[in-house]
């Protein structure tokens, strides 16, 4: 890994790294790298920061330089779910109930989105 910043367990034990200006890696239970979200998705990060996984194993990923949070499913392409109104998104989690919080380092404060 070149500059670990967040992590998130991932489904059947594995888990999901940001790497500074880089990437977003997924790895197995036996610590084995699954894949690569810039290279399986064809999508450029600017600065990947917080991670974390959803109840259907979707991967979400807050990107702080370009101050969007995308959503990245197992199959299909990658969603961005949150496109204005963040000004450095570092940290996300999401809920079972479909809310997704961020951490937004820029206006102090923890943003809920549905």
């Amino acid at each position: 890994l070149l500059g670990p910043r967040y992590i998130s367990p991932a489904p059947n034990g594995g888990f999901v790294v940001s790497e500074e200006c880089r990437d977003v890696k997924v790895f197995t239970s036996s610590r084995k790298l699954l894949c690569s979200l810039s290279s399986k998705y064809g999508h450029r990060f600017g600065n990947p920061a917080g991670v974390c996984v959803d109840v259907d194993g979707s991967i979400l990923v807050a990107d702080e330089q370009r101050r969007t949070v995308h959503l990245f499913p197992e199959r299909g392409s990658p969603v961005c779910l949150v496109s204005a109104g963040l000004r450095r998104p570092a940290g996300v989690a999401c809920s079972s109930f479909g809310h997704l919080f961020v951490a937004d380092a820029g206006e102090n404060c923890v943003k809920v989105f549905k």
